[in-house]
């Protein structure tokens, strides 16, 4: 089976039920890819207390720069009613040009194409004038714990360096050529547990309702906005998630209320000042909260999720313009350059080297019935060999 047709690649990987945490079988489809090609393969398990363990990928053909990254995961997230799917969702049927699977836009199909592209490449024109490597985890649609942070980590501490990384996710909203992802804005989350008095709601001047306050702090968050955005990025957006008393009963004052939040934010603020935002927010509704005439401030204690996503922006010229080149040059649309969406692995790779994010349409992604149209597997493969060439051409390599 020939590594050059992305189509037979995707069906190989689809066809591996690798549910986070499994590996299901995915990464061994991918190293069988790989290996014939002259990739030296390394397959990382990584662990931590608490979390399931997750096997990832690390594949590098060549020994010397320019060293270019492919990163993505064959991790696909559950198939929720499985009986609500058309086709079976491991099966990668191809029904009228369109096939079907779970993993078919995220990202399973970004890996396939690549692979395809680097496999035509090589038996174009021999192998690369330096490396490219496939930087694959496990762990992207879960925890992202075991995932990409340690396998990078573990790859640069065995002295791996990299010019430059292509993330395969599905950025395109309508048709390939759309959409480059150049950055992706930061991610705070917390929870809020604000403390009353419990009483009977007849006597409230005996009781304090925690949720009088909790409306109070809970609408500082989400207005005035943060800000108004910037020329790259959108207004950073607070949106509160969840808003809990545990109380059954009509009659009785809760004695505490618990509520979560996140916000999506923009390079106006790094996560360091936007969490002192928050916290100033939080405190001038508590002590000033209408709601609570004549009270003392309200009592709450404030949980930062851990590890916050930073915002982040990739300018590097060489990077954008072979990216750029090589989608107009195979489907005559010029890019946008975008910050939109929720966040990815990019927000990992950037500390080690610029990144962007191209893929397929992602439409159907997460979706019962989830798929791709084969000529869209096609197309996405030339602009990634179109890339490839230009962007070691550009190096001098």
């Amino acid at each position: 089976m020939s590594t050059t047709d992305p189509v037979e690649n995707l069906q190989r990987l689809i066809r591996c039920p690798s549910v986070t945490p499994a590996e299901g079988g995915a990464l061994s489809a991918l190293e069988a890819m790989l290996l014939p090609l002259g990739f030296k393969v390394d397959r990382v398990v990584s662990t931590e207390d608490g979390t399931p363990d997750i096997e990832n990928l690390y594949a590098r053909l060549g020994n010397d720069g320019p060293h270019l990254m492919f990163a993505g995961h064959t991790d696909v997230v559950p198939v929720g009613d499985e009986g609500a799917w058309t086709h079976p969702p491991f099966a990668a049927e191809i029904v009228d040009g369109i096939m079907y699977g779970r993993g078919a836009v995220d990202m399973k199909g970004g890996i396939a194409c690549f692979a395809a592209a680097v496999a035509r490449h090589i038996e174009n024109h021999g192998a690369p004038k330096g490396s490219v490597s496939f930087l694959i985890t496990g762990d992207e649609e879960g925890p992202g714990i075991n995932g990409t942070i340690k396998l990078l980590q573990w790859a640069h501490e065995k002295g791996e360096r990299w010019d430059a990384c292509l993330v395969g996710e599905p950025t395109n909203p309508d048709q390939l050529g759309d959409m480059i992802k150049i950055g992706r804005r930061g991610s705070v989350s917390g929870k809020v547990v604000v403390h009353g008095v419990q009483g009977h709601v007849a006597y409230p001047h005996l009781a304090d309702n925690p949720l009088r306050a909790a409306i109070a702090m809970a609408g500082a968050l989400m207005d005035p906005p943060f800000d108004h955005g910037t020329d790259e990025f959108q207004p950073s957006n607070m949106e509160v998630t969840t808003i809990d008393t545990g109380n059954p009963a009509t009659n009785v004052l809760p004695s505490k209320v618990t509520f979560a939040f996140n916000i999506r934010f923009n390079d106006i603020w790094t996560a360091e000042s936007l969490m002192a935002e928050i916290t100033r927010r939080l405190d001038n509704a508590a002590a000033k909260s209408d709601l609570r005439p004549g009270r003392q401030p309200a009592r709450y204690d404030l949980t930062w999720a851990e590890r916050p996503s930073h915002v982040f922006l990739t300018r590097n010229n060489r990077l954008l313009d072979s990216l750029n080149a090589a989608i107009e040059k195979s489907t005559g649309r010029t890019p946008k350059l975008s910050t939109t969406g929720g966040t990815s692995d990019a927000r990992f790779i950037k500390d080690y080297c610029p990144v962007v994010e191209f893929g397929l349409v992602g439409q159907t992604m997460h979706m019962v019935d989830e798929n791709v149209p084969v000529a869209d597997l096609e197309a996405l493969t030339r602009i990634y060999q179109a890339f490839i060439a230009r962007w070691f051409a550009d190096a001098g390599a």
